[in-house]
């Protein structure tokens, strides 16, 4: 997957979880940099997956919202992603995958988020 596609994805998946955010929530939740973050967000609104619009509450900050095209662009990269992984992981039975996975879960937990 592209670089482009994995920033989208990371992005388009946040707000698809934690519903409307600001630019600069989106780059402390992800670890991004405030630039690259505002980079990221010109493609997804130039491709319409998208909306930024200023606060009501704070009208120096945008808030970002997800549009339809923007989930359907997300539903896209995450099968893609999950075609890829059953490929990397083909060579693993179902306990081997498991255990991977919780593994990989203690490794992350045992590290706290970069801060932007």
């Amino acid at each position: 997957m592209p670089l482009s596609a994995r920033a989208d994805f990371a992005v388009l998946a946040a707000l698809e979880e934690f519903g409307a955010l600001s630019q600069a929530e989106i780059g402390r939740r992800l670890g991004v940099d405030r630039n690259d973050v505002s980079g990221i967000l010109n493609r997804l609104e130039d491709g319409r997956r998208v909306h930024r619009q200023a606060d009501p509450a704070n009208r120096r900050r945008n808030v970002v919202t997800v549009t339809a095209a923007g989930r359907l662009h997300l539903e896209e990269l995450q099968q893609h992603a999950d075609a890829v992984q059953a490929e990397l992981l083909a060579g693993l039975d179902t306990e081997e995958r498991r255990q991977l996975h919780s593994l990989l879960a203690k490794l992350l937990d045992s590290h706290k988020p970069l801060q932007a």
